[in-house]
């Protein structure tokens, strides 16, 4: 069984100041075996990754968080970043004519760009670690179950110190390849620890400029 922690933002992302080489020390601290880097809407630090990885000993698989016209996606095993802005069942067809893995982050969490009920897609994240109440993600887990369905865990880590702090279980080889088809397979089990509120602080504070800076960018473009 690999441990993998397949929702982790950079420097890249918006919102985040974390390098690559700061995720892989973390992910050795935390005793992964599998991480992908999934920032929103780029993909460059996730190759970064995949290029660096075996010096620490881990599998990288790429990843980025799209921002659809309906909500955040997350797309696995994909070489080139989808399109944003798009409907989401759109982007799930472009991730999967990458043979990716279209997951779904965060669903039903609003505030956070989460997307409803979708069952076209090839997972959900059914824990993710920066929560409140603990209610979505009970509806995620509950909507996973009930239309049988692969689940992962996700850190959502914006930080170093949150990089495993939820993780998958996955019976496969490690090598991207084997990951995303037991993942595909179902072949997961989810372990998740919240966020602690100091940490969730300082993500908030981190992401504040970066935020008000893209929702600019977005907004004259």
């Amino acid at each position: 069984m690999l441990t993998a922690d397949l929702h982790i933002h950079s420097e890249a992302s918006y919102d985040c100041e974390t390098t690559v080489e700061e995720i892989l020390e973390a992910a050795v601290e935390a005793e992964l075996d599998v991480i992908a880097v999934t920032d929103h809407d780029e993909i460059h630090a996730s190759h970064e990754a995949i290029e660096a990885a075996p010096d620490y000993g881990l599998t990288a698989i790429p990843g980025v968080e799209v921002s659809t016209a309906d909500g955040h996606l997350l797309a696995l095993g994909v070489e080139e970043k989808p399109p944003a802005g798009e409907p989401v069942g759109r982007t799930v067809e472009k991730v999967r004519g990458q043979d990716g893995l279209a997951v779904i982050p965060h669903p039903f969490q609003r505030l956070r760009h989460g997307v409803g009920p979708v069952r076209d897609c090839d997972a959900v994240e059914t824990y993710n670690s920066r929560l409140l109440t603990g209610f979505a993600n009970w509806r995620a887990l509950r909507f996973a179950r009930a239309n049988d369905m692969p689940q992962l865990g996700g850190s959502d880590a914006h930080i170093a110190q949150m990089v495993g702090q939820t993780y998958t279980e996955i019976d496969a080889e490690p090598d991207a390849e084997s990951v995303l088809q037991a993942v595909r397979e179902g072949r997961t089990e989810v372990h998740g620890k919240r966020t602690p509120l100091l940490h969730t602080a300082q993500q908030f504070a981190a992401r504040v400029p970066g935020r008000l800076k893209h929702d600019l960018i977005s907004l004259f473009s």
